[in-house]
């Protein structure tokens, strides 16, 4: 039986659904999900592995117009998970209807397979799913255009399929009981990041990232210290809140998240420390893990 093996790039504009039809595909929690735009800061590799097959999906940043160096580092990312893929998901929502410059590109690439996801079609009726499929199957011939719901799992099945039949003929890039390129440590400081992005509005959660300074496991608990940087005094007293009461909740909900993704009790210690302009800053965004 020959083993087939390959990359797997998922890309699309913020805000699309990119995060959730990768955990989806991946049958687990890998990249943060909100209703926000630009979530996603870094590639996360999400590694699927069956007895004759072995998927490596890369979720991406959503592609945006650079405004901080930590934009840059994040379109970088974007830019290498194209160079690396045998098959491209390119993300679209139905609102979508022309090509931006980057499927201009890729169209002009040599890939082996190029899927259009059109995401939540949930709330379409059929007649328009089949006015948008024609639509992009008109601009462009080439790729496979396959309506989706990740967040109710509608048409997965197929997207799982095309990947399949296209997968070239490779050993496993990775073992086959790993599940992400990602350590615990990042992981975790995602799912706090992600509880930031839910509790806190406006600029509070753009400027915000997630550093786990110690991660320690006992027998029965797994002690964690995350150190969450800002960029400005006002947006520490906000996450902070009055008596800590915004820290407390953020605590809370972050800790359970991670007993569930640990499987294990944990104790999560949480504090805010300002760091000014850190998303300019290319000495900041090496020590939070952004690649320059």
């Amino acid at each position: 039986m020959n083993h087939r093996a390959g990359f797997v790039s998922i890309l699309g504009r913020p805000n699309v659904g990119k995060s959730t039809l990768m955990n989806v595909l991946v049958g687990e929690r890998l990249s943060v999900i909100t209703d926000k735009a630009q979530t996603t800061r870094h590639r996360i590799k999400g590694i699927l592995s069956g007895e004759d097959f072995q998927i490596v999906f890369s979720d991406t940043p959503g592609i945006l117009k650079p405004y901080y160096k930590m934009h840059e580092s994040m379109m970088s990312q974007v830019s290498e998970a194209i160079e690396d893929a045998d098959i491209i998901i390119y993300v679209i929502d139905p609102e979508i209807r022309e090509l931006d410059d980057t499927l201009q590109q890729l169209v002009q690439k040599d890939f082996r397979k190029l899927i259009i996801a059109i995401n939540k079609v949930d709330m379409r009726t059929q007649p328009e799913i089949q006015q948008l499929i024609s639509q992009w199957k008109g601009k462009l011939p080439q790729a496979e255009v396959v309506p989706v719901s990740a967040l109710h799992q509608f048409n997965i099945r197929k997207i799982f399929e095309a990947i399949i039949e296209n997968l070239p003929e490779h050993p496993a890039y990775y073992p086959k009981d790993e599940l992400t390129d990602k350590s615990y440590r990042f992981l975790v400081s995602e799912i706090i990041r992600e509880k930031i992005l839910k509790i806190y509005q406006k600029e509070v959660p753009y400027s915000a990232e997630v550093v786990v300074d110690e991660f320690k496991e006992e027998e029965k608990i797994t002690r964690i210290r995350a150190l969450i940087y800002v960029a400005r005094e006002s947006q520490r007293i906000i996450i902070i809140g009055h008596k800590g009461r915004m820290i407390k909740r953020l605590g809370t909900d972050a800790r359970k998240e991670i007993e569930i993704f640990l499987k294990q009790k944990v104790f999560l210690e949480l504090s805010v420390k300002v760091d000014k302009d850190w998303r300019d800053s290319e000495q900041a965004l090496k020590r939070f893990g952004y690649e320059m």
